[in-house]
C-alpha cells in the first residue's frame, strides 16, 4: 500500500498538487479493500479524484498502445498484447474467473480476468490478441488485467513463446516471491481452514523454519486430506499470488507424501494493542471433525459428512485501537488461560444450560471493553495469539490531556 501511496503522490506532484499521505492511503484503502477495486484501477481513481478537487480535468484514456511483454514497465497503462497461453491455474476468488500465464517471444506474465468482465475463457496452448489490458505491478513483477473494456480475439498464427516451466524445484517458504512457480515444499501443516468454495476441497496454513504460506487444495486433484500438526512433503505445487499475498495451490499433478520428522514452524511476531470490541460467531466451545480438524456446523462437517467431532475451545475476537481494526484468533489453551475456564468446565456448562452459546456469551461478558496488547504471526486477516497482555483502563484525565494533545497539532 505504501508503494502506491507514493506512486500516486508522484504522479499529483507532476500537476503541483500536494495531498497528505494520509488523504491518499484512505481513499485507496477505502477502494481496494472495502469495494474490492483492482490496484491498477483504485491508482487510476484516486489520482483523478485528487485531480478534480485541485480544479484540474483528468487526461481521458486514449487509446490502448499495442506492445511486447518484455516493454511493459509501468503500471496502469493501456496496452494490446499478442500472446499465447502458457499456464491456466484454478481461482481461488469468486471475483476471477481465470488467471494464469502469458507469453511471447520476449517474456511472459501472470494475467488475471475479472469475472465482471464477462468475457469468455481463454484455452491452454491456443494464441490470442488481448485489446485494453491495463498493466499492474507489485514489487517489481508486471501483471495483465481483464475487465469489461477488455477484448479476447482468438489468432490463427501461433504465437511464439517459451513454454511455461513445470518442473518444481524443492524451495523454502520464505524464498516462494512469485506466481507460476513449480515447488515442492517440505513442510507442517499450521491450520485447516473451512473451504470457501466448492472447487476447495482443503485450505489452510502449511510452514517451514523460515514461515508460513497459505495452501489450497483443489477438489479436482483427488488427493487425500492433510491433518493438522502433521509433515508432509508436497510435490508439484503452483505458486500463487493476489493482492500481495502468496499461496501455493494442489492440483492434480501434486504429490502428498508424509514425513516422519516433524517440521518446525518459524513465524515473524506482529503487534497490535486496542479494545476487545466483539466476540464473534464460532467462538467458545465449538465440536471439530476428528479426520480434518475443520469446525463442525450442526454436527457436520463439510468434507466427512455427519461424524462424532472432538470439543474444542476458541476465541475468534475482533480488537480496535481506534484507526484501525485487528481480527484475532485464540487456541484453547490461550483461551482458558484468558477466560479462566477449562474445557471440561465448558462442557459443563453447555450441558446444563442445553445451549453452547452459553460459553461464548461467558467470553463476552469477561473480554469486550478491556484494552489488550497481543502478539503472535500474521496470517491473512487474522493475528494468530501468542501472546496477550491486559492494558489498564485509560482514566478521565488521560482522555483529557489526549484530547488537549490532538487541539494542539
Amino acid at each position: 500500500m505504501k508503494e502506491l501511496v507514493d506512486q500516486i503522490k508522484a504522479r499529483l506532484g507532476e500537476h503541483r498538487v500536494d495531498v497528505p499521505e494520509e488523504e491518499i492511503a484512505t481513499r485507496l484503502k477505502k477502494l481496494i479493500v472495502d469495494f474490492r477495486v483492482p490496484e491498477a484501477e483504485a491508482r487510476r481513481s484516486v489520482i483523478n479524484y485528487f485531480l478534480k478537487e485541485h480544479g484540474i480535468t483528468p487526461q481521458a484514456r486514449t487509446g490502448s498502445e499495442k506492445v511486447r511483454i518484455a516493454d511493459i514497465k509501468e503500471a496502469g497503462k493501456w496496452v494490446d498484447v499478442e500472446v499465447k497461453v502458457l499456464d491456466l491455474w484454478e481461482s481461488a476468488s469468486p471475483t476471477i474467473s481465470q488467471t494464469g500465464l502469458v507469453g511471447d517471444g520476449t517474456g511472459s506474465l501472470k494475467f488475471v480476468k475479472w469475472s465482471k468482465s464477462d468475457l469468455p475463457d481463454m484455452e491452454l496452448g491456443k494464441s490470442y490478441l488481448l485489446r485494453n489490458t491495463i498493466t499492474d505491478e507489485y514489487q517489481g513483477r508486471f501483471s495483465l488485467k481483464l475487465n469489461r473494456t477488455s477484448q479476447i480475439e482468438p489468432l490463427e498464427a501461433e504465437v511464439a513463446a517459451k513454454p511455461a516451466s513445470r518442473t518444481a524445484r524443492e524451495m523454502k517458504v520464505v524464498e516462494i516471491n512469485e506466481p507460476g512457480v513449480w515447488v515442492d515444499l517440505r513442510v507442517k501443516v499450521a491450520q485447516i481452514w473451512e473451504p470457501t468454495a466448492e472447487a476447495i476441497s482443503q485450505s489452510g496454513l502449511v510452514g517451514d523454519e523460515t514461515g508460513t504460506i497459505r495452501f489450497v487444495k483443489w477438489a479436482k486433484a483427488e488427493l487425500p486430506d492433510l491433518v493438522e500438526g502433521k509433515s508432509y512433503l508436497l510435490k508439484n505445487l503452483v505458486t500463487d499470488e493476489f493482492s500481495g499475498r502468496f499461496s501455493v495451490k494442489m492440483n492434480r499433478t501434486s504429490q502428498i507424501e508424509p514425513l516422519d520428522t516433524d517440521i518446525e514452524i518459524g513465524s515473524v511476531a506482529a503487534e497490535f494493542s486496542g479494545a476487545l470490541v466483539d466476540v464473534q460467531k464460532g467462538s467458545g466451545l465449538i465440536k471439530r471433525c476428528p479426520s480434518c480438524k475443520r469446525s463442525l456446523v450442526k454436527g457436520v462437517c463439510s468434507e466427512h459428512g455427519k461424524v462424532e467431532g472432538s470439543y474444542d475451545l476458541r476465541i475468534k475476537a475482533v480488537l480496535d485501537d481506534g484507526r484501525r481494526v485487528q481480527d484475532v484468533l485464540l487456541n484453547r489453551e490461550m483461551t482458558e488461560r484468558l477466560v479462566g475456564i477449562t474445557l471440561d468446565e465448558a462442557k459443563q456448562m453447555a450441558m446444563e444450560a442445553l445451549d453452547h452459546e452459553v460459553v461464548r456469551t461467558l467470553i463476552d461478558g469477561k473480554l469486550v471493553g478491556k484494552y489488550y496488547t497481543i502478539t503472535g504471526p500474521r496470517v491473512d486477516r487474522y493475528l494468530l495469539v501468542e501472546t496477550i497482555n491486559e492494558l489498564p483502563p485509560v482514566t478521565p484525565s488521560q482522555v483529557e490531556e489526549l484530547i488537549a494533545a490532538a487541539e494542539a497539532i
